[in-house]
């Protein structure tokens, strides 16, 4: 079955997450996959095991508690974020699977612009010498997978150093702008979701 590409642009955090929940919880075997592409205004959001620690200082940036694994993370204007809205039982393969397939599409991705770059088993994500560029964080609900992934493409990387990022103390942060990598962020999505495609759901149609 093919999925759905939606762009959604510059998106509150909360009403987004709730959206997703929503057609999480009412779809059936017969519901199509979705990948929604899009940036957030400033907001840091806590995974379900989040610890508040690893804020380091009080901010004007929301914290948004939500459902996703993991720790504290940052989404702002010039990062893209991509949810997957996935039958993951339907596609055959199991969470750890996926991730690494989220992975490695971001990587791929960054191959293509001569950018060597890489996962770690302890900490999921995608990194490039030692600096994180991606972070990966899922959520999965009946069989079905939402949240997602967000690459760091031309943004203020400030607000990263006032947190642990995903519960890291002086865990490096870079982006493509950083890397040499200056395209457009609906450049950047529409490239990704070849690779997403490619690697995750074949015979994705867009919309």
């Amino acid at each position: 079955m093919s999925w759905q590409v939606k762009r959604l642009g510059l998106v509150p955090y909360e009403s987004t997450v709730q959206s997703m929940e929503s057609l999480t919880l009412t779809r059936d075997a017969d519901t199509q996959d979705e990948l929604w592409l899009l940036q957030h205004p400033p907001t840091y959001t806590l995974g379900l095991a989040g610890k508040p620690e690893h804020l380091l200082q009080a901010t004007d940036i929301p914290v948004v508690r939500t459902e996703r694994g993991g720790q504290i993370t940052y989404h702002g204007p010039g990062q893209l974020v991509g949810y997957l809205l996935l039958d993951v039982r339907r596609l055959g393969y199991g969470v750890r699977e996926l991730v690494r397939r989220m992975e490695q599409s971001i990587i791929d991705f960054l191959a293509d612009h001569g950018v060597t770059a890489y996962g770690r088993e302890d900490a999921p994500g995608v990194y490039v010498d030692g600096a994180k560029i991606a972070s990966l964080g899922l959520r999965i609900k009946n069989g079905c997978c939402y949240h997602g992934l967000a690459l760091n493409v031309d943004m203020d990387l400030t607000p990263f150093g006032w947190i642990n990022p995903c519960g890291y103390a002086n865990m490096p942060i870079t982006q493509l702008k950083d890397q040499g990598i200056s395209l457009p962020i609906d450049e950047v999505a529409n490239q990704l979701a070849r690779h997403l495609e490619c690697n995750i759901v074949p015979q994705a149609q867009e919309l």
